[in-house]
């Protein structure tokens, strides 16, 4: 239902897809999207990629696939991480299980957006940047641009072990595209 309803909407609000389109060749891979601005940010990148029937998952907090949540967040892709301190041996263990989920899959997509946040966040969090690299997977770069109403999937970073040369490079990819709350977009600074 609501991937009928995200494409849907994409449409109904002029979007289009970016023709360059990347994955076509890729069965693993993190998907990062961004700019992420806004809560409407989710329905209409899901919208784009169910139109481009690209199925991610996307990690969420284990309490939330249990009823009657799971109801909803199963089907829309939803990848049960348990992030209780308490069962947590180190603030690594949700790099290490999307690792380990890599590892595990013939084909997985895990979506993630960079800033952790929609609000202005300068330092990203870089466990997709550290998952990519050990599972020896790429990472494409998802993009709404709200000015232009299109999104698509055009870049593909392969991680060269030089994090912050790789960061900047997300980066200055994010610098082309206007989220909705553009102002609340902050480019990467390193830690």
């Amino acid at each position: 239902m609501f991937r009928l309803i995200s494409i849907l909407l994409f449409k109904l609000k002029g979007w289009k897809i970016d023709p360059n389109f990347e994955p076509k060749n890729h069965k693993k891979f993190i998907l990062v999207g961004g700019p992420h601005t806004s809560n409407w940010d989710v329905v209409y990148f899901l919208g784009a990629l169910y139109h481009m029937n690209i199925k991610p998952r996307f990690l969420i907090k284990k309490d939330w696939m249990t009823f009657p949540y799971g109801l909803i967040f199963k089907p829309l892709g939803g990848l049960a991480i348990d992030r209780n301190p308490k069962n947590q041996e180190s603030k690594s263990s949700t790099t290490s299980f999307m690792i380990d989920s890599f590892n595990n899959a013939e084909e997985l997509i895990i979506a993630i957006s960079p800033e952790g946040t929609r609000s202005y966040n300068p330092h990203w969090k870089k466990g997709f940047y550290h998952t990519a690299s050990e599972a020896g997977i790429p990472i494409l770069l998802g993009y709404l641009d709200y000015k232009n109403r299109v999104s698509g999937i055009s870049k593909t970073i392969v991680p060269s072990g030089d994090i912050e040369k790789d960061l900047k490079l997300i980066n200055n990819f994010y610098s082309n595209y206007f989220g909705k709350n553009h102002e609340q977009f902050a480019p990467y600074q390193p830690s």
